[in-house]
């Protein structure tokens, strides 16, 4: 099956794109969102050019989405219309957008060897990340539904606790990238998932109610490490207000 997978390069979609690889898909393309706004109910929206240089690791083409409001899915069905059965658009050869691409890319990132998806055949599916939430998962479905293609959730449902062990079991380099929640302080940000921060997360599950996977807003997650791409390196500020925070993605490229 030809598919495209919707990933911010955070754990959740990270997993998806490997569980579409395992299942033995072909996957088209990578997809990623870029969310101009405060907040989103739908999408991630800090450090999502990740996504881009896990792509280009992996020799994966890349689809880089600009929107400039909270909900991007109309965006997002617009870009996927050239690659479905019975699109009125071309099977080009070609497929440019480059002011967008460098709307997606940070300034002082090096750009890697990017291949951008084309549409030369119809894809039959897009994976997603989705955990828990319906409001998320509907709109993914029904705008597949739309399209005329399958939508698949890897992730749904799964155990907070089992997810976070099954990232760590598979080798995934996953670091907080924001954090805003009691007991998580500044000193999160950018630091690994291991055995001990789980623990650490598990603990404030008991006492605080926090989720352990993050699915409740209390943090958002890069991935610099996974089996189906080539590690990374980046360099981090911590930007750090009141009770949250964040980090600004400085460099980051293919180790």
């Amino acid at each position: 099956m030809d598919v495209a997978v919707l990933s911010s390069g955070g754990k959740d979609s990270t997993y998806a794109v490997w569980w579409a690889i395992m299942k033995g898909w072909n996957v088209r393309f990578i997809m990623t969102l870029r969310v101009v706004a405060e907040d989103s109910m739908m999408y991630q929206l800090e450090g999502t050019a990740i996504a881009g240089l896990q792509a280009a690791s992996a020799n994966i083409p890349w689809l880089p989405i600009l929107q400039l409001n909270e909900d991007g899915t109309d965006t997002l069905e617009q870009a996927l219309l050239p690659f479905v059965e019975g699109s009125s658009w071309p099977r080009s050869s070609t497929w440019s957008r480059k002011n967008q691409d460098a709307a997606m890319w940070p300034d002082d990132w090096p750009w890697p060897n990017i291949r951008r998806a084309i549409p030369e055949k119809p894809i039959q599916g897009i994976v997603s990340g989705a955990l828990r939430s319906d409001y998320q998962r509907t709109r993914i479905d029904c705008m597949a539904e739309r399209l005329g293609i399958h939508s698949f959730s890897p992730l749904w449902h799964m155990p907070a606790e089992q997810h976070m062990r099954n990232l760590l079991d598979a080798g995934f380099d996953v670091r907080f990238s924001a954090v805003a929640a009691e007991g998580l302080n500044e000193s999160w940000l950018g630091k690994s998932l291991n055995e001990e921060t789980l623990e650490e997360l598990i603990h404030l599950n008991r006492t605080n109610g926090l989720n352990i996977d993050g699915e409740g807003g209390e943090f958002e997650t890069s991935v610099l490490a996974a089996p189906w791409f080539n590690p990374l390196e980046w360099a981090i500020e911590n930007q750090w207000k009141r009770q949250s925070g964040k980090i600004k993605i400085t460099h980051a490229e293919i180790k």
